[in-house]
């Protein structure tokens, strides 16, 4: 195992039996792995290592993982992070995407399910620097969109304030003009993905931005295609687009 080159993941559970076998079973799928028990140990190994992603419980001794998932985003960190709990409720999800969470799952969980989820969000965060450079801006409906700073203006070029998933969720869309895409591809290039098929945070995460963009003075460009999905009905101009 080359600890150079392996992803660091890092687990924030309170329960040590469960830190300690879901670290076991990571190093033995050739990942460096740290533990922490509370969210002081968290920020403590963040601020001293380089970790590539964390796993954190919601519920911990010292305070909420959606808050501290928050307060990260807040302080523009980017570290991945996956939210652990034992509420399935969708509202719950949603939340957790609201607070800038990269996925989240809900216990008990199968140990593969959650090396599978590690593995999507780091290819994601790769592809997606590897896939965005710098110049590139998407242009419609008034709105630019730029993926490398993950920013969203309007014509007065003011900013309109998108969580982490309603950002990923709009590009997915702009950057697939006119393309229909269903939910299931949808929770993919949102890393939200669910193993209930009835899974409605799309349709939520869908809903809150087209009211922002509506509030950011542009126009509904998001089409709803019964039984199939969502496609972005605006034409689009790619500026700085590589050849």
């Amino acid at each position: 195992m080359n600890a150079k080159r392996d992803p660091h993941i890092l687990i924030v559970d309170d329960d040590e039996e469960i830190r300690n076998l879901l670290g076991k079973y990571l190093v033995s799928q050739e990942f460096k792995v740290s533990l922490a028990g509370d969210l002081r140990t968290f920020r403590k190994i963040v601020a001293t290592s380089n970790v590539s992603l964390a796993v954190v419980d919601v519920m911990l001794p010292d305070g909420s993982g959606l808050d501290m998932c928050r307060d990260m985003r807040a302080q523009d960190s980017t570290l991945p992070i996956i939210l652990l709990t034992a509420l399935k409720e969708d509202v719950d999800r949603i939340i957790g995407l609201e607070f800038g969470a990269d996925d989240y799952l809900g216990k008990p969980f199968n140990p593969r399910e959650l090396v599978a989820r590690i593995r999507a969000v780091l290819r994601r965060q790769q592809d997606c620097s590897g896939k965005a450079p710098e110049n590139v801006v998407y242009r419609f409906a008034g709105f630019e969109l730029e993926p490398f700073r993950r920013r969203l203006t309007n014509r007065e070029r003011q900013e309109l304030d998108l969580t982490s998933a309603e950002f990923d969720l709009l590009h997915a869309l702009i950057a697939r003009a006119g393309r229909l895409l269903s939910r299931e591809q949808l929770l993919d290039f949102t890393n939200a993905r669910s193993s209930d098929p009835f899974d409605r945070s799309i349709d939520v995460l869908m809903s809150r931005i087209r009211r922002k963009l509506r509030d950011g003075g542009g126009e509904d460009v998001i089409k709803t295609v019964r039984n199939g999905g969502y496609q972005c009905s605006a034409p689009v101009d790619v500026a700085g687009a590589p050849s």
